[in-house]
């Protein structure tokens, strides 16, 4: 079965919790959960969050040649690390940046990626809705149907 795996920055863990004006009042966890449910006969999908750059950075290098594909949401780290830009250069696994508010129509310093050209696309803006068609886009390049 074809492996994905979600990837969360900081500051994400508190989706539900955190300016649910911008982010919505569902937690990931309690989406991650709709999505592995539905999804769970074509792939396998996993999710990891960490607060700590080298973490993410880690656990990159631990997928990037063995999975399918990844969704990054690097948070704040999207404008800041180098390291993880550098880190999806590194491996063969395509990656798609997903971000649950639209970036560009933020502070002007959100509107840069540094991980985006790293990336085979980007989603920005629309809610956690971005992160099932990342996984759809993962799935048409596999070459696997859905009925979504």
């Amino acid at each position: 079965m074809k492996k994905i795996i979600i990837i969360n920055g900081p500051n994400l863990n508190l989706l539900g919790k955190r300016e649910v004006d911008i982010y919505g009042n569902m937690s990931f966890e309690h989406y991650f959960e709709i999505l592995r449910e539905h999804y769970q006969k074509k792939i396998e999908l996993e999710y990891f969050q960490s607060n700590h750059e080298g973490k993410i950075i880690d656990k990159i290098h631990d997928v990037g040649y063995s999975y399918d594909g990844i969704i990054l949401n690097g948070g704040a780290f999207t404008h800041t690390s180098l390291a993880i830009a550098d880190a999806l250069s590194a491996i063969t696994t395509p990656a798609i940046e997903v971000h649950i508010s639209n970036i560009h129509a933020r502070e002007s310093y959100r509107s840069k990626s540094l991980t985006a050209a790293k990336a085979i696309g980007s989603i920005a803006g629309l809610g956690l809705d971005g992160y099932r068609l990342a996984i759809e886009h993962h799935m048409q390049r596999l070459d696997l149907s859905s009925d979504i």
